[in-house]
This record gives C-alpha cells, sequence and structure tokens, in this order.
C-alpha cells in the first residue's frame, strides 16, 4: 500500500491503520497547524453501494451526535478515484489496544475506564444507536483541558434502532459480539451492547490473556460485587442483561462502591430469576433523549483514577434525594384529543400528538410489545430535537415485578446534569416518584417519572422534555393526564 502524498488538503504522513472496509491515515492540517485522522474507503468497496453508504452514514452519525465522549467528525470529501473519506479527530493516545498490549491496566483504572466506555456508549443508546462492535480497539484516547478523554470511536458498524433488526447482516467481533449477532434473524438492540461493555471488562478485570471461560480468573483487587455485574452483562440471553448502557453503568458503580455494595443490590449480582424490563430504544421508545450522558464510577477521596480519564462531569452519578422543585408556568392547556395504546391513553395538550403502539423491546406474558406512546408537540422530532417538548409514556407489568418506582427511576441517572431533590405527588390516583435534572447542554430539563397503577400490578413510566419554563404545575398536570383502562372495560 503506497502512502498518498496528499487527501484533500492534508499532508499525509503516515499509516495508522487498516481494516477490512477502511484505512486511517495521519494527515497534518497546514493551515491550522493540527493533525487529523483521514479515514479512506478500502478500494474493493469502493463500488458497493451499501458499503459505501455505510461508511458515509458513519461520518453524518458522529457529525449529527457531535458530543465529547464520541470521535468527532470535521469534513467529509472525495478522492480523484470517487471514494469517500472521513476527516475525524486525531487520538492522539493511541487505542485500549495499545495499552493493554503493554499490560494490564491497574485494577482502579481498569474500572473507571469502562465507567467511562459505557457512558460513551450510553449516548449512542439516548440517541437510538447500537454500535455492535465494542472492542478494545475501538476504544481511544485524547488529551482534553481536563485531563485525558475516553472515547468510544468505530461506528462503521453502527444502526439506528429502528433499522438494527432481523434484516442486517451479520457483524461484530468474535469475542466482543454478542450471541445475537452471529443469528441473522435476531434482534439486535442496546442489550448486544452490554454485551460488548462486559466482554470488555472480562478483558480489563480478568484473564490477562483475554480469554476469559466460564468461570474466569478475576484479578487481585476487583471488588466482591463487579463479577456479578459481569456475568449478568455477558448473559447468553439478551433478556438477562442489563436493559442498556445507561443501567450497566450505574450497576458497575454501585458494585465498584464498597460503601453501596454493603446496602444489598441483588438484581445487579445475579441475573434475575424471573422476567425483566428490557429498556431497549427504537422508533417507538427514544427513552433518554440526547441531553446528557453517565458518568464513570463514582471514585473515593485518594483513588486518583478518576482524575486520569478527566471528562468535564465524570464525577460520581447524580443521586436524587427526598425535597421539592420550584419553578412553574403553568400546566398545560387542556385538549380534546387523547394518544391510546392499548389500556394506556393520554389526554393531548393543545397542539400536541401522539404516535407509538408499543414499548419497543419490551414485552408482555402474551409475548407482545408492552403499551407506550410518544406525546409532544412533533412526536417525529422529539427524540433527536432538543427544542421540541414531549414525553414518553409507557406501561410495564414485567417492570413492576422487578423493581418499584423509586428503583426504576434510580436506573435512569443523567449525569453532566444537576439532580433536584426527588419528590412525591399523587396525581389521577397514581402516587408518583419525580426526579427532575437540569442538563448544560442538549435538553436543558429532564424529568423522569414512575408510579403503580391503582392495582399495583403494572409500572408507569413517564419521561418528560418540557417546554422553556414547565415547571412542576406542567409536570404534575402532564401526569394527571396519564390514565390506564381497567381489563375487561
Amino acid at each position: 500500500m503506497s502512502t498518498p502524498a496528499w487527501i484533500g488538503p492534508y499532508r499525509i504522513e503516515r499509516l495508522l491503520g487498516a481494516g477490512s472496509f477502511a484505512t486511517v491515515w495521519l494527515g497534518h492540517d497546514p493551515v491550522l497547524d493540527s493533525h487529523v485522522a483521514i479515514k479512506v474507503l478500502a478500494e474493493n468497496w469502493s463500488h458497493d453501494l451499501r458499503v459505501r453508504e455505510r461508511f458515509l452514514d458513519e461520518a453524518r452519525l458522529l457529525r449529527r451526535l457531535d458530543h465529547p465522549r464520541l470521535i468527532r467528525v470535521h469534513a467529509v470529501g472525495e478522492l480523484p478515484d470517487g471514494r469517500p473519506y472521513a476527516v475525524l479527530a486525531w487520538a492522539e493516545g493511541g487505542s485500549l489496544r495499545d495499552r493493554l498490549a503493554t499490560g494490564p491496566l491497574p485494577v482502579a483504572d481498569a474500572l473507571t475506564l469502562l465507567g467511562e466506555i459505557a457512558a460513551g456508549v450510553a449516548v449512542l443508546h439516548r440517541h437510538r444507536v447500537v454500535h455492535r462492535d465494542l472492542t478494545p480497539g475501538n476504544i481511544l484516547f485524547a488529551s482534553g483541558p481536563t485531563g485525558e478523554r475516553v472515547l468510544v470511536a468505530d461506528l462503521g458498524l453502527a444502526k439506528a434502532l429502528a433499522a438494527a433488526s432481523g434484516l442486517t447482516a451479520r457483524a461484530g467481533t468474535p469475542g466482543y459480539m454478542a450471541p445475537e449477532q452471529d443469528d441473522p434473524l435476531a434482534v439486535v438492540d442496546t442489550r448486544s451492547d452490554v454485551f460488548g461493555l462486559g466482554r470488555l471488562g472480562l478483558r480489563l478485570l480478568g484473564d490477562p490473556d483475554g480469554r476469559p471461560g466460564p468461570t474466569p480468573r478475576w484479578r487481585q483487587g476487583v471488588p466482591a460485587a463487579v463479577p456479578g455485574v459481569l456475568r449478568r452483562a455477558t448473559a447468553v440471553r439478551p433478556a438477562d442483561r442489563y436493559p442498556d448502557a445507561d443501567a450497566f453503568q450505574a450497576a458497575l458503580r454501585r458494585a465498584a462502591s464498597p460503601a453501596d455494595a454493603a446496602d444489598g443490590h441483588p438484581s445487579d449480582l445475579a441475573p434475575p430469576a424471573g422476567p425483566r424490563t428490557e429498556r431497549s430504544e427504537s422508533a417507538e421508545h427514544p427513552n433518554d433523549p440526547p441531553s446528557s450522558d453517565s458518568a464513570a464510577p463514582a471514585t473515593r477521596p485518594g483513588r486518583g483514577p478518576a482524575r486520569r480519564f478527566g471528562l468535564a462531569g465524570a464525577g460520581a452519578l447524580a443521586l436524587v434525594m427526598l425535597g421539592a422543585v420550584a419553578g412553574d408556568t403553568g400546566p398545560p392547556r387542556a385538549d380534546t384529543g387523547r394518544g391510546t395504546s392499548g389500556p394506556l391513553s393520554v389526554a393531548l395538550p393543545a397542539g400536541w400528538r401522539a404516535t407509538g403502539t408499543g414499548w419497543a423491546g419490551q414485552y408482555g406474558d402474551d409475548g407482545r410489545l408492552e403499551p407506550a406512546l410518544i406525546v409532544a408537540a412533533d412526536p417525529g422530532r422529539w427524540a433527536a430535537d432538543p427544542d421540541v417538548p414531549g414525553a414518553f409514556v409507557g406501561l410495564s407489568a414485567d417492570a413492576a415485578r422487578r423493581t418499584t418506582p423509586e428503583g426504576f427511576v434510580a436506573e435512569r441517572p443523567h449525569a453532566d446534569c444537576v439532580a433536584a431533590p426527588l419528590r412525591r405527588t399523587r396525581q389521577a390516583g397514581v402516587d408518583w416518584v419525580v426526579a427532575r435534572y437540569a442538563c448544560p447542554a442538549g435538553r436543558p430539563v429532564i424529568v423522569e417519572a414512575a408510579g403503580l397503577t391503582a392495582g399495583q400490578n403494572a409500572l408507569l413510566y413517564v419521561q418528560i422534555a418540557p417546554p422553556p419554563g414547565g415547571g412542576t404545575e406542567f409536570v404534575d398536570a402532564l401526569l394527571a393526564r396519564v390514565r390506564v383502562r381497567a381489563t375487561g372495560d
């Protein structure tokens, strides 16, 4: 392979890596006097329109997300022979694969790093994207103003969850790929990435050769509860894993903290005995909209590793406490319309519409999707546009068997956001637990609420992105609009 002198306006210095679909070159921008990584589609795939579109999709996706936990795209271009290329930020710190080649990381650093990786993957999950190829080579390091940053890269296999289904081709790296990714008819969702996170955890904390067996050997110093988290993450059945990267990261934080582990979180230590929530984002459920990301495991004073990966906001997860929330502009005005999904219905505020018939990935005892709705001023744009107010509303008997409303809300932290004190409110016969988060980027406010239906046999979950100034009165008025029809009515 000959080294090109220039790619577009960038002078090429050397080859950084080559794969089946692309080569990556280190380039220099003479105008800005800075280095970039330039990813070029491989020649043998240049005439395959499907691969070409996948290559461009990665660049478009990263450009759209533009998040500090993901590798950034500066520009795209085309070579004289027609091959597309993407100009990426250069991660001068190399990859996790490079670092592991020199020996294992200290256990404390490995735990912190795993939490940072999960936080980056959680950003993708909140945007309804599955990475599908989480490997040490796709975890990069770059310097930043607050220390070294951990970046998730190489989304060439990533797909919008709306398309990540039985119609997608087998893709992934053996050893880190979830079992269902080897089945062309299986559904691939956020739980497939949870499996990859678990395998990364086994590589970081288990067998130094990266080949953990059914009963892996754990390195000395690994907290006693952490192996249980990784066992659950790498369960063969997707239903037995954590629902997404946020839930995995929260469980890892608790397991890595001696004080929290002493309190006991049995659901984090072993696969659940019965059915559990499968909180998979899809076109029908953009849960956790693009506003914030998850943080690294909490680090006790004197344990420096958290400072090594100095991504802004990567401290302990924000924990809600008891209290009240202030700042109202009044309730939503009444409208005559209602959105319905099975027994679930919501009276729509003026100007809002409803869409959706099921909670993607969340199945009832009859094997069908449990009911869910998106209600918003523009339901089609709500997941991706932080300026569109709206809410996701779901009803789950499975979740009610697995956890409490308090526990369900606690599983949905928003790190980099400031949590207001937890509060409770009774609306339309439901006792709601409500957490409110003020966020520095994306949606300025996210509200998480959960409660049990009157018969205590199903859990209601509502995530709200209120309009500007929409405070407690707005939230409570929207919760009061949620109804569940009794069976047989």
